[in-house]
């Protein structure tokens, strides 16, 4: 890869430099001596949508896309139309060779095997897969947590039912944290699987997950991370966490809707249940008998979302060109700077960790006796500022953890946030305050 560096500034221990990794998107980063960064103005010039002046805080709902990953999926449909491993003609061998360039490059993005890597359409579905597919039955155990997004609790609740399997859920304190010692006490030698998420999507907690899946292994006991709110903020190892399997969802990390990711170490392909069968997952079919495929192949019947699963790939690209830890750390300066500013606002609550540090960056917050909705549509009247606001799709979380009935207010930064959507947003949220508080 060709690096050219262009001096900006005097040549002293504190130039700062642009390094141009010479690629077709527009992604930058600046080197200060000791740290690097993101060149955040140049990222927002790959997305369209903020020229228009509007402030996108919602990314925890769903990210925006870039040019990049937008023209990798024109692509497709200008270029190589075709059905994938359906064909022997050109075009379809395109298709097909760029689906797997995507398998490959979301693989790598999570340090997982391209063939331990199902792509479906969203981590809900992963996770249904999961429950369904690993035979479950009267004696075994489901260990979750009130943490949880609905498509990794309402999942295990059913599976409960169906199966007989018995159901715990582990607790967290008011600002989210749970213990260790309740799993220690929650999992044992009949737990079939553990559930849980990297992190919680209302409160921006980070539960320990390697040293759950730790305890949940010494009792014999399948690991499901959701990855949905870690995969796109943060570096991920599937191999570190030493989890079973991983779902997340390309739509919010910068890919399209419509197509997600879910891990299944290697050793479980061959145990886990497809939770659909037909074209596409066949080796063999008699008149009485059919044969499955080996690997990920099996858990994906009919037509894939073609576009947008190689838009995904685009994305995971495009993450790992900017750097999942340059990435963590922009967030994390904005974190300090919200949570600080949030803190200075009169009537306003803050949920979850205290600490900047303790979080990612998800702001569930409520503004004196205000409704989240009426203030979620303030803020987008008065600033242009996108924000979240209600149950955020995790009943548990609001009813038990927090006891805030109404639900929340929720605002969420990402790559192409910058300190003045920041300020903007904390002003017209003390000017919300003051006024009609």
């Amino acid at each position: 890869m060709d690096i050219n560096v262009a001096k900006q500034g005097n040549a002293n221990k504190n130039t700062l430099f642009t390094i141009d990794l010479n690629r077709k998107c527009s992604l930058f980063l600046s080197l200060k001596i000791g740290d690097w960064m993101l060149d955040v103005e140049l990222v927002r010039k790959d997305f369209p949508f903020l020229k228009q002046g509007r402030i996108y805080l919602d990314s925890t709902a769903t990210s925006l896309t870039p040019e990049p990953v937008l023209n990798k999926m024109l692509e497709y449909y200008r270029e190589y139309r075709a059905n994938v491993g359906r064909g022997i003609y050109k075009a379809s061998q395109i298709a097909t060779e760029e689906f797997e360039k995507a398998r490959n490059e979301v693989s790598r993005l999570i340090n997982a095997k391209p063939e331990e890597m199902v792509l479906l359409r969203n981590t809900s579905e992963g996770i249904n897969l999961v429950a369904s597919g690993i035979k479950l039955k009267k004696g075994d155990k489901i260990v979750t947590t009130t943490l949880e997004h609905h498509s990794d609790f309402i999942v295990w609740q059913r599976a409960s039912k169906r199966s007989g399997a018995a159901l715990k859920v582990v607790g967290a304190d008011s600002e989210g944290f749970m213990n260790l010692a309740d799993f220690e006490k929650a999992i044992d030698d009949s737990t079939k699987i553990v559930a849980v998420s990297q992190v919680s999507n209302v409160l921006g907690v980070k539960p320990p997950v390697k040293e759950i899946a730790k305890i949940a292994h010494e009792h014999g006991a399948l690991v499901l991370i959701d990855g949905a709110q870690s995969v796109p903020h943060s570096k991920v190892d599937v191999k570190a966490i030493g989890c079973d399997f991983l779902a997340f969802s390309g739509h919010k990390m910068c890919g399209p809707t419509g197509a997600g990711g879910l891990y299944m170490r290697e050793l479980l392909l061959e145990e886990v249940e497809p939770l659909c069968i037909g074209g596409g997952t066949i080796e063999d079919v008699g008149l009485d008998y059919y044969r499955l495929k080996k690997g990920a192949a099996k858990f994906e019947a009919g037509t894939p979302a073609i576009a947008e699963v190689i838009g995904m790939g685009a994305a995971a690209s495009y993450l790992m060109k900017l750097g999942m830890l340059e990435i963590e750390s922009h967030e994390q300066k904005l974190t300090k700077r919200v949570v600080k500013g949030l803190e200075e606002i009169p009537n306003l609550t803050l949920y979850g960790p205290k600490e900047p540090a303790k979080r990612a960056g998800i702001f569930s917050f409520n503004v004196g006796r205000l409704h989240p909705h009426d203030l979620a549509m303030t803020l987008d009247v008065t600033a242009g500022v996108m924000v979240r606001s209600g149950h955020h799709c995790a009943l548990p979380v609001i009813k038990e953890v927090i006891k805030a009935p109404n639900g929340t207010v929720r605002a969420s930064v990402y790559i192409y946030n910058n300190n003045q959507d920041i300020d903007t947003f904390l002003a017209t949220l003390e000017e919300i305050s003051r006024t009609m508080a």
